[in-house]
C-alpha cells in the first residue's frame, strides 16, 4: 500500500500507425500507471536519472518488449524533433531547468502535440481541525530543522500553477488548468508511513549531524 498519492514522472507519447510511443521521466514512482499504458500497446521510452530507480523500472517493465528505460537526465537526452504526440509530467517538471525543459519538449512534439503537467499539492483543509497548525509547535521543539519544510499547508487559492510560465514561453497554444480537491484520512500508523516518504524526515539524522559539525 502506498503512503503517498505521489506522482513523480514525465512521459512523451509518439503515435505510430497502430501504436503510440511514450517517453517517460521519473517513472519509478508510477510503475503501475506505466504498466497500464504499456498494457494498452504504447511503445514507451522511459527516462530516469536515478540508477536504482531505472533498474527497478527495467525489472518491473520487463514483460513489455516495447518499453525501454534509459538511465539519463532529461537535459542530456538527445531530442527527437517533431516525433511525439504527448508529454506528460507528474510532480517532476519543476526539477528541470524551465529554459531547457520547455524548449526541448516543444521540439519533441508534433504540430498537433500537447504537454500535460500534473502536481499533487498539499493544501489547507478544515477537515484537519487545526492539526497541522498545532503540530508546528512540536516541530519547533523537537525538529526545528524541518520547520521550513513542514509549514502549514497553503489555502487552495494561494497555490501557484504553471499557466503563466507556460504561456510566457510562447511555445505552446491554449493552456487549460484544472484543479481537483480531495481529502485523505490517515490514522497514526499510516501518517507515520507518510512522513517516512518525505526527504526531510528521512534525512533528519544527516541534517542534525551536519548542523552539529557546523556549530562545532
Amino acid at each position: 500500500m502506498r503512503a503517498t498519492p505521489g506522482w513523480d514522472y514525465i512521459f512523451i507519447v509518439r503515435k505510430f500507425p497502430f501504436l503510440q510511443e511514450t517517453l517517460q521521466l521519473k517513472l519509478a514512482r508510477l510503475l503501475s500507471k506505466t504498466r497500464t499504458f504499456a498494457h494498452r500497446g504504447y511503445c514507451i521510452l522511459c527516462i530516469e536519472l536515478g540508477d536504482n530507480l531505472a533498474t527497478v523500472a527495467q525489472k518491473n517493465l520487463a514483460a513489455y518488449p516495447q518499453v525501454e528505460v534509459r538511465n539519463i537526465a532529461f537535459e542530456d537526452w538527445v531530442t527527437e524533433e517533431n516525433a511525439f504526440d504527448l508529454v506528460i509530467s507528474a510532480t517532476a517538471f519543476h526539477w528541470l531547468d524551465p529554459s531547457i525543459a520547455y524548449k526541448k519538449t516543444a521540439q519533441a512534439l508534433t504540430s498537433e502535440g500537447a504537454i500535460a503537467l500534473f502536481w499533487n499539492e498539499h493544501v489547507h483543509s478544515d477537515a484537519s481541525n487545526g492539526f497541522f497548525e498545532e503540530v508546528q509547535e512540536l516541530y519547533q521543539s523537537l525538529a526545528p530543522q524541518l520547520v521550513k519544510d513542514d509549514e502549514p499547508p497553503l489555502r487552495e487559492q494561494k497555490i501557484l500553477n504553471k499557466t503563466s510560465e507556460i504561456q510566457q514561453t510562447g511555445l505552446f497554444g491554449e493552456v487549460v488548468y484544472h484543479s481537483y480537491r480531495w481529502d485523505a484520512t490517515y490514522n497514526s500508523a499510516s501518517y507515520l508511513n507518510l512522513l517516512n516518504t518525505y526527504s526531510g524526515h528521512l534525512n533528519l539524522d544527516r541534517i542534525t549531524n551536519t548542523l552539529a559539525k557546523v556549530r562545532a
